[in-house]
């Protein structure tokens, strides 16, 4: 996981430099800038994305809360305050934590962990989001939708491919090299020149034949090594 970057903006030097000590204790925290207003960090943040903003309320010129509210897409931000009766406010406004002054190490650590593990939800709901689970096939000059879950085996017949589903099979026009580069490495494998299996429907094998939906599917000699590793 890449490191979390962040700013400070915080006018009393002293809170500045604990920040600062505590944020280089945390291998997974990088810090970008300081700053002593609000305003400054807004002029920064025109053309820089920051993930965390660690925010003190008792600003000069533009009060925490107030900076808070002018954001429009905010990162992660935890509040870092000696006056508790923000706090409601702060958390309505989506604040991850909310830190009161003088606060040590540990409960340091608990804020910036909870930044942590938003992220990583955040990061993982993504990869799950980009990743396809169906293809588009031309059939009969139509744009057919495959689930790969439906997939048995494709078969090459010639400069045509068949694809058996679990619902129907389709007859496209192009080679088993083409669709095995659109197809997940991990769900499905060539067992022979000609045939391509999916892992998940495979009943049984032996070092000759794998069986598929009650259908016997030749290895290829130069295959065998892929049915080995099952």
């Amino acid at each position: 996981m890449s490191e979390i970057k962040c700013i400070i903006i915080e006018d009393e030097p002293l809170a500045v430099k604990i920040l600062s000590d505590y944020i280089l204790q945390v291998p997974f925290l990088a810090l970008e800038r300081t700053f002593k207003d609000a305003i400054l960090a807004t002029e920064w943040l025109r053309n820089n994305q920051p993930d965390l903003i660690f925010l003190d309320i008792h600003l000069p010129k533009l009060k925490g809360m107030a900076f808070l509210k002018t954001l429009t897409h905010p990162p992660a931000v935890i509040i870092t305050t000696a006056y508790h009766q923000y706090a409601v406010e702060g958390f309505d406004l989506n604040v991850t934590d909310y830190l009161l002054k003088p606060f040590e190490f540990e409960r340091f650590l608990i804020a910036v962990n909870k930044v942590k593990s938003t992220r990583t939800e955040k990061l993982a709901s993504n990869e799950n989001r980009d990743v396809k689970d169906y293809l588009f096939l031309n059939v009969q000059k139509r744009k057919v939708k495959i689930l790969f879950s439906e997939i048995l085996y494709i078969e090459s017949q010639r400069e045509y491919i068949r694809i058996i589903t679990t619902k129907n099979e389709y007859i496209s026009k192009m080679s088993t090299h083409e669709i095995e580069a659109l197809l997940p490495a991990n769900l499905f494998k060539r067992i022979h020149r000609s045939f391509i299996v999916s892992l998940s429907k495979i009943e049984s094998y032996t070092a000759e034949t794998v069986e598929v939906n009650g259908i016997s599917i030749p290895v290829g000699r130069d295959y065998r090594n892929v049915v080995n590793n099952l």
